[in-house]
């Protein structure tokens, strides 16, 4: 059985260390007779995928079939919502790694019980996904009915465009910059710019102030 230990605490949680985490899972594999450990360890919110280096590793490893189960302190220090540890139980579930919560131990994928928590979990995700989904579409309706655009405003509308462009504008027509330039100093792609010109020598040129 080769294990991988994924301890995490958050930057917001005064005092705590991983440590706290560490000593009681190296016990529980003890007593498990589990020797092949590897430790995995964040110090970062939940939320911060970015800043959770051991995590994308833990899973890049699960997905190498480098492990069979992960054990966690508890299910908060590995999934930040319903619908993350859904869709992760998923990709563990077909690379056939397991998941136990110190903690909990009715969480355990790999018991009769823990695959129908799967399944509980799957579908519980799958109607927050719906519920979101609707309240989203509620939301749009409603703007469109009372006027509201919808979406990114147009780069012409966008605070301080205007002097940028009365900037940009005359070198860009000198050739003074490229394009790419220009859209860099105007915060736009290219593809943006070019729209933008196309649109202008259509019809009256976007504001200036």
């Amino acid at each position: 059985m080769r294990v991988a230990l994924y301890l995490r605490v958050s930057t917001d949680d005064r005092g705590q260390t991983v440590e706290n985490q560490r000593h009681p899972l190296e016990e529980f594999c003890r007593a498990q007779d589990w020797t092949d450990v590897q430790e995995y360890a964040d110090e970062a919110s939940a939320t911060d995928l970015r800043g959770r280096r051991a995590w994308r590793q833990l899973l890049d490893d699960a997905a190498k079939r480098k492990v069979d189960l992960i054990l966690v302190w508890r299910i908060d220090r590995a999934f930040r919502s319903v619908l993350d540890a859904a869709q992760t139980l998923e990709r563990l579930r077909a690379w056939k790694v397991g998941l136990r919560s110190y903690q909990e131990p009715w969480l355990d994928t790999t018991s009769p019980f823990g695959e129908a928590l799967y399944y509980i979990t799957v579908a519980y995700a799958q109607l927050e996904r719906g519920i979101l989904s609707e309240r989203t579409k509620a939301g749009m309706e409603r703007s469109r009915r009372e006027g509201k655009r919808i979406g990114r405003p147009p780069v012409s509308m966008r605070p301080g465009f205007g002097v940028r462009w009365a900037t940009v504008r005359p070198a860009l027509e000198a050739g003074a910059i490229t394009r790419t330039k220009a859209a860099r100093e105007l915060n736009c792609s290219p593809a943006t710019l070019n729209r933008l010109l196309a649109t202008e020598a259509a019809g009256p040129p976007p504001p200036t102030a």
